[in-house]
């Protein structure tokens, strides 16, 4: 098995997280989030229950901060993981 590089696969990962946070964001800016989670609960047979809150630009960055970090986070230790169970 290859070696990975926890760097880069936090790297990685914290790019993912942090990128589609950031789409949702805007999302949530323009209007549109509202009528895309009522559509995706509507398709999993769920009654919509959670309304989005209007924008706000210092929750967005915390939103992507966070979410970024975590991915961060979550695939270096995974690298690391990854490395010891296949040495």
């Amino acid at each position: 098995m290859p070696i990975i590089n926890p760097n880069k696969l936090g790297l990685a990962l914290g790019a993912l997280l942090g990128v589609s946070h950031l789409l949702w964001a805007l999302l949530v800016a323009l209007g549109g989030a509202q009528p895309l989670i009522d559509f995706v609960f509507w398709i999993h047979f769920i009654q919509p229950v959670y309304l989005v809150q209007p924008f706000s630009i210092l929750t967005a960055l915390l939103l992507i901060i966070v979410t970024s970090s975590t991915g961060y986070i979550l695939g270096f230790f995974f690298g690391l993981l990854w490395n010891w169970f296949h040495s």
